[in-house]
């Protein structure tokens, strides 16, 4: 049987034998000390060969419920953005929330980072619904990185094919708490059963939710007491063979692809599909 079991320290995800329970290891990336849990944690029965759990979820039954943003975790998050990303030129406000009050938080391109920052506030004002042994993880918000020529122009954003990544950025901020579930680093998330695309400009049928690969090591994680901290994940667009792939051969794997290719969090609707072969020998 396998354990399956996080750093406490940065939340990269680990898997052994549970013959190791009870043994200690050093974290890959932070180095933390960690011990192998015994028993095992409970894994849910809908796994895919990739080691992926399947969660399937139904629509709300709670009716709109008004939120407002804290402005105290609004103030944190946006120092947090400035200190480890950039200034923050402006804060896209939600003039009606439900269940969380989601802001998006704008850093423009900079000659060290040549692209579009969006991050968001708000989602971390609840606490998600991990599963039994991951009650640490509870808090999160997203990020999304744009091509530095993505028009964000208040007309610009009026058309679906400049708009959706942000849409969606602010859909997946609200996800957990309408269907009462979990999103964190190596989730995946399709647009339907079966998943269509994301947009009419684009063949992207989902997404995957990762620790960002362009900020810090100190930005994923956002400490504001002993009981709660907050993880910044990067969402990544996917098309359906990656989807496929990462399900039956795991996260790292696809992550793998994403680096052979040249490709990390910044979306690039012009990319190639990671699984297919590149070359081909005659």
């Amino acid at each position: 049987m396998q354990v399956e079991f996080r750093c406490p320290k940065c939340a990269k995800r680990f898997k052994t034998s549970d013959s190791n329970s009870g043994r200690t290891t050093a974290c890959s990336r932070c180095g933390e000390t960690i011990e192998v849990p015994y028993p095992p944690l409970e894994i849910p029965d809908e796994v895919t060969s990739g080691g992926s759990t399947v969660y399937r979820h139904e629509a709300r039954s709670r009716e709109f419920e008004v939120a407002i943003g804290d402005e105290q975790s609004i103030r944190r998050i946006d120092a947090h953005i400035e200190k480890y990303i950039g200034e923050v030129n402006s804060v896209w406000h939600e003039l009606v929330s439900d269940l969380v009050h989601i802001d998006v938080h704008w850093v423009r391109p900079t000659e060290e980072r040549p692209f579009h920052t969006l991050v968001t506030s708000g989602m971390s004002d609840r606490a998600m619904s991990p599963p039994e042994g991951a009650e640490e993880l509870a808090y999160t918000e997203l990020m999304v990185c744009l091509p530095s020529d993505w028009k964000l122009d208040e007309n610009s954003l009026e058309e679906s094919k400049n708009y959706w990544p942000i849409q969606w950025l602010k859909y997946l901020a609200r996800f957990p708490h309408e269907y009462e579930t979990w999103l964190f680093d190596g989730h995946t998330v399709p647009n339907g059963d079966p998943a269509e695309p994301l947009d009419p400009s684009n063949d992207f049928i989902g997404w995957l939710l990762t620790f960002p690969s362009t900020v810090p090591q100190e930005f994923i994680e956002l400490k504001l007491s002993d009981d709660k901290s907050i993880y910044f994940l990067a969402i990544v667009p996917l098309f359906q063979n990656e989807m496929d792939y990462k399900l039956h051969k795991g996260t790292a794997k696809l992550l793998e692809r994403f680096d052979q290719a040249g490709y990390n969090e910044v979306i690039d609707v012009g990319r190639k599909d990671v699984t297919k072969r590149r070359f081909w020998r005659f």
